[in-house]
C-alpha cells in the first residue's frame, strides 16, 4: 500500500450491494480506505474481503440498520472519532410506499429515517472534521424522482429533502476545500427495485442505467466539482435553466400584500 496514493477514508452507507458496492469498489481503486455501512453483515464482510485483496486497502465494516436510532448513533460515534475520514457517501435508501392512504405507516417511517434523518445526522457527524481539516467531501444520493411524485409522495418527498439539504450545504461550505455533491440517478439496475416491491422489467430498458455507469459518471461529476450531478442528463443547459427558473420563481413569492387575484 502506497501512502502517496492514500486519499484518506471514505464512508459508504448502503454498501452491501448495488450503487453502494460500486462506490466502494471505485473509491478503493482510487486510493481510499473504506468504512462500509449496511444491515447485511455477511455481504459487507464478503465485499470487504474482496476489496482488501483487490486493492490492498484498509476496509472496515459496520453492520447497522439506519432506521434504528441506536444504530445510527453508533455509526455517528464511529465516524466522528475517525480523523482519517475524507469522504462520506450517503447512499443508503429505501423505496416503495407509493400510495399514502394504504401505506404501511411503520415502513414509511423507516423510509423517512433512512433517506433523510440518518443522512442528516451522518453529514452533521463528519462535516466539522472535514471543515477543520479543510479537506474532503460529502456525496448525497437523491433521485430524479425528487422532481416527480409519480413514484409516491413519501419517497419523492424524502429525495426532494436530500436535494434541498445538499444544495444548501454546498453554499455553506463555499470558499473551503470541502466538496458537496448531490447525485440524482434515474432508473438504475439494482436490487433496490425488488426491495421496493417493483419489477424493474416493467420499466423500458432504454431508460435503465447500470450501477457501474451511474457511479462512474457521478465520480466524474464529483472530480469536476459539480454541486448537482444527473448522470443521464445530456444537455446540462437544461439543468441550469431549471435551477435558474426556480430561483427566479422564488423571487416572485414575496410581497407586503396578497396578490390581487385573491381579492383581499
Amino acid at each position: 500500500m502506497s501512502a502517496e496514493n492514500n486519499k484518506g477514508t471514505a464512508v459508504v452507507t448502503g454498501a452491501s450491494s448495488g450503487i453502494g458496492a460500486v462506490y466502494a469498489d471505485r473509491l478503493a481503486g482510487q486510493g481510499y480506505d473504506l468504512v462500509l455501512v449496511a444491515r447485511r453483515a455477511d455481504r459487507l464482510e464478503e465485499l470487504a474481503e474482496k476489496l482488501r485483496h483487490a486493492y490492498d486497502r484498509k476496509v472496515s465494516v459496520i453492520s447497522a440498520d439506519l432506521a434504528n436510532d441506536d444504530d445510527v448513533r453508533r455509526v455517528e460515534q464511529a465516524v466522528t472519532a475517525d480523523e482519517s475520514i475524507t469522504l462520506l457517501v450517503n447512499n443508503a435508501g429505501i423505496g416503495g410506499q407509493a400510495v399514502v392512504a394504504t401505506a404501511d405507516v411503520d415502513a414509511a417511517e423507516r423510509m423517512i429515517k433512512v433517506n433523510t434523518i440518518a443522512l442528516t445526522r451522518l453529514t452533521r457527524a463528519v462535516l466539522p472534521g472535514l471543515l477543520a481539516r479543510n479537506r474532503g467531501g460529502i456525496v448525497n444520493i437523491a433521485s430524479v424522482l425528487a422532481f416527480d411524485t409519480s413514484f409516491g409522495g413519501i419517497y419523492s418527498g424524502t429525495k426532494a429533502y436530500v436535494v434541498n439539504f445538499t444544495e444548501a450545504l454546498h453554499r455553506e461550505v463555499a470558499g473551503t476545500n470541502v466538496n458537496v455533491q448531490v447525485v440524482l440517478p434515474g432508473a438504475t439496475r439494482t436490487d433496490f427495485w425488488e426491495l421496493a416491491g417493483t419489477d424493474i422489467d416493467n420499466v423500458p430498458k432504454e431508460i435503465i442505467m447500470t450501477a457501474d455507469d451511474m457511479v462512474d459518471a457521478a465520480l466524474v461529476g464529483l472530480a469536476r466539482g459539480e454541486a448537482v450531478t444527473v448522470p443521464a442528463l445530456a444537455d446540462t443547459a437544461k439543468l441550469d435553466t431549471f435551477l435558474g427558473a426556480r430561483q427566479a420563481f422564488y423571487g416572485s413569492l414575496h410581497a407586503d400584500k396578497p396578490a390581487a387575484r385573491y381579492g383581499v
